[in-house]
């Protein structure tokens, strides 16, 4: 029973992760107009990473939560680079707009950083369950900026 409280545990906190793409969709007919780097991967790349980020984040979440190890301050560094994550799809795919995404970026960027900080104040396997989704979001910094900047 108790491995069944976990698997929902998991899935729960998991699912949230999902909802901005839910809600806001790649915007294809946007995105075509834009110019891009010529190491912007193809879709086919985003589709993969961050689901498997995603996999990642709520599993460090669950270890966490599970070994009862969640802070005021580990939780604060969780929802905002939460709001952030999933702010980006709203400003890139739905606003349009390129600036609120660059600044959004930026401060996913900084909010990553401070939530790996956190988590590993707390559970070492939590971090480096980060790590991967430090070095993505490393390089979706650079990419977003470049986009930014050649558009």
């Amino acid at each position: 029973m108790k491995i069944v409280i976990y698997i929902l545990i998991y899935i729960v906190s998991l699912i949230p992760w999902f909802i901005s793409s839910i809600l806001f969709p790649f915007n294809q007919n946007f995105y075509q107009t834009l110019n891009l780097p010529v190491f912007n991967p193809p879709g086919i790349v985003f589709a993969i990473i961050w689901p498997i980020l995603y996999i990642l984040i709520a599993l460090s979440f669950f270890l966490i939560l599970k070994n009862k190890e969640v802070t005021k301050s580990y939780m604060f560094a969780y929802l905002v680079n939460y709001i952030l994550n999933q702010s980006f799809s709203l400003f890139f795919f739905y606003l349009n707009n390129l600036t609120l995404t660059l600044y959004n970026t930026i401060l996913l960027f900084l909010s990553t950083i401070y939530l790996l900080i956190e988590t590993k104040k707390v559970n070492k396997t939590s971090f480096y369950l980060l790590i991967p989704y430090l070095i993505w979001i490393i390089f979706a910094t650079i990419l977003y900026g470049t986009i930014y900047f050649i558009n």
